[in-house]
């Protein structure tokens, strides 16, 4: 119920649209009670079964008044018209039904169409918080989670969401109006037939309700079973290298076929519920309807409490009532699967942004003096809770270039994403010109750093969009000015279209050191004074190192620098190398001070582990 209302809080923000679909909904089923009562009088004087009303009945605020009333216009009509007054007044009162369904379409046409804003309005909404959501959480969330796990629950959950819980809305208005509206009028004609109908509707209601409950947990294991599908489909397009070259093909069809096995009989599950309601909900109607034409028979022909006429106005009005509880009792069904998704939903939106903000965080502009890590330690919480960082001091002054060296595991990378906020610190506190980087704004924190990372991080678009990503007034006149630092303009300019061209799927239509230096091109335009170099060139060839590695001497000139490298060639001009082991720093001093000391790094280096 949490769930359903959470969902339904969506529409808070179309007060106006809700407004008028509920009261076209009203006016469609007004207009159908209308329909089909007047059909009851009519056909009685029609058929002559009783003797024209001439005599305006009492008013009286119960549904035999409305009825008498009926009749007392009808036969003044007929009356009126002389013999010909039955044909006169059949030739009226089917005009008059068909103007009654007429605008009993139209009000219903008019109610739907103010719910469709409303619908596609809570699906956008839904899905604009899953993506701020995703954007704001932080890269511990994600080491966590399926990537394909997090898209099923963007797409398929949403749109179950919409189908099931958004569409259940105008069920929700329009079936318990049509309901309602129809029962007063029968409580009127006959308190004793209501009474029993509505104890036989609230047997039923128990049945459904019983064998649609363990649908919202088969609902939640399939749309768990969806996103594990899609994470291995992700990993099969993005590793069919691999897989062919290991001749994986069918192990991973192996894998695939039992994911694909589990959700097949999943859903074969689900959809049998689903499709049982609507035999299973017209089943117990008729049984209703059977059980309610025979007490009412009781009532008619033993006790005569009932008028013969009255009973048969009432079933005629049950009879109305059948569809919208069919609706109802489908609606419910599909409901319980659409929960389950949404707890899904609201897993993500309620996940906790282990990166605060606080509310009196300082901005920051400027980078003036130094960074400053003091006692940082660090432990990942993963499956062994060991600390990558331990107890680690350094101090970097402005406009220094400071390498980071060691083995895979040392806590190099850790230590810069700390940096930057990627992660907060377990123990001890990092510092930027003697301030906490957690009292800094986030943004502004971050607005600091350019990264450029071993892996080439781009996107499925042209090359002007990726080097001026996150840059909202870059020019063209700066991208290409940025680009001919990071010797990328020659290779752009031999594009087909130039700055314009489309890179495809992670730039794979560039080779591996064009990537790169489009990266480059992208830290150059943002201009930040502190430059964070990731391996930038462990994975290039020489051809392309040497490109790379010139355009990153340019990137590099004038701004603090910490660079993570395996290659002397990057390292040896640092003011100062900083060499990690397990966790700690072990060496520290230029590359001929370390050299001399033969320790750590003189090892690293002849074994060319860097």
């Amino acid at each position: 119920m949490k769930n359903l209302l959470r969902v339904l809080s969506y529409l808070k923000k179309y007060p106006t649209l809700s407004a008028l679909n509920i009261f076209f909904n009203v006016l469609t089923v007004v207009f159908s009670l209308f329909s089909v009562v007047m059909i009851i009088p009519f056909l009685q004087l029609l058929l002559k079964k009783i003797p024209l009303v001439m005599q305006q009945p009492e008013f009286k605020m119960n549904a035999r008044y409305f009825l008498e009333y009926l009749k007392y216009i009808l036969s003044k009509d007929i009356a009126a018209n002389g013999p010909d007054g039955s044909i006169i007044a059949l030739a009226k009162f089917c005009v008059v039904i068909a103007i009654l369904f007429f605008f009993k379409n139209l009000f219903r046409f008019l109610a739907l169409y103010f719910l469709s804003p409303i619908r596609s309005g809570a699906v956008h909404d839904i899905r604009a918080d899953l993506y701020s959501k995703i954007l704001l959480l932080p890269l511990s969330y994600y080491s966590k989670e399926r990537k394909g796990d997090i898209i099923s629950r963007m797409t398929d959950d949403v749109k179950e969401v919409e189908t099931s819980i958004i569409s259940f809305i105008e069920v929700t208005i329009r079936e318990p109006l049509t309901i309602i509206i129809f029962l007063a009028f029968l409580l009127m004609l006959s308190p004793q037939l209501t009474g029993f109908v509505l104890i036989m509707l609230g047997i039923t209601g128990f049945i459904i309700g019983r064998v649609g409950k363990s649908l919202k947990r088969q609902s939640s294991e399939a749309q768990s079973a969806s996103g594990h599908l899609l994470s291995l489909i992700d990993e099969t397009l993005s590793g069919l290298r691999i897989i062919h070259a290991f001749n994986a093909e069918a192990f991973m069809h192996r894998q695939f076929a039992k994911i694909n096995g589990g959700l097949f009989t999943l859903n074969r599950k689900i959809n049998t519920r689903r499709e049982l309601s609507s035999p299973l909900t017209e089943f117990l109607a008729i049984c209703v309807v059977c059980s309610v034409l025979y007490f009412g028979g009781i009532l008619v022909l033993r006790y005569g409490t009932l008028e013969a006429e009255t009973f048969i106005g009432f079933m005629v009005l049950f009879a109305q009532l059948i569809p919208p509880a069919k609706n109802f009792s489908t609606a419910f069904y599909n409901i319980r699967k659409g929960l389950a998704s949404a707890q899904r939903i609201f897993e993500i939106l309620d996940a906790q942004a282990e990166i605060p903000e606080k509310p009196s965080a300082l901005a920051v502009k400027e980078f003036k003096s130094e960074i400053e890590y003091s006692h940082v330690s660090f432990a990942y919480y993963n499956y062994d809770n060991q600390k990558i960082l331990k107890d680690v001091s350094i101090k970097i002054d402005k406009g220094k270039m400071i390498a980071l060296v060691g083995q895979s595991g040392a806590g190099k990378t850790t230590l810069v994403d700390l940096l930057s906020r990627f992660y907060d610190v377990g123990d001890g506190k990092i510092m930027i010109d003697g301030v906490d980087i957690r009292d800094y704004k986030l943004k502004d924190l971050r607005h600091l750093f350019g990264i450029v990372s071993q892996e080439s991080i781009l996107f499925n678009d042209t090359v002007h969009n990726n080097i001026a990503f996150g840059i909202e007034d870059a020019t063209l006149e700066k991208v290409i000015e940025a680009a001919k630092i990071a010797n990328a303009h020659d290779f752009i300019s031999r594009l087909e279209q130039g700055y314009d061209t489309a890179i495809g799927d992670r730039g794979g239509k560039l080779s591996g050191g064009e990537r790169q230096r489009l990266t480059i091109a992208r830290a150059v335009l943002k201009n930040p004074p502190i430059l964070i170099l990731d391996e930038a060139t462990s994975s290039l060839d020489s051809n392309s190192e040497k490109l790379v590695q010139d355009a990153l001497i340019k990137l590099m000139k004038g701004r603090t620098t910490i660079v993570i490298a395996h290659r002397l060639s990057t390292i040896q001009y640092a003011d100062e190398i900083i060499v990690m082991q397990e966790g700690k720093v072990t060496e520290r001093g230029n590359h001929i001070g370390l050299m001399a000391k033969d320790g750590i790094y003189k090892k690293l280096v002849e074994l060319q582990a860097f």
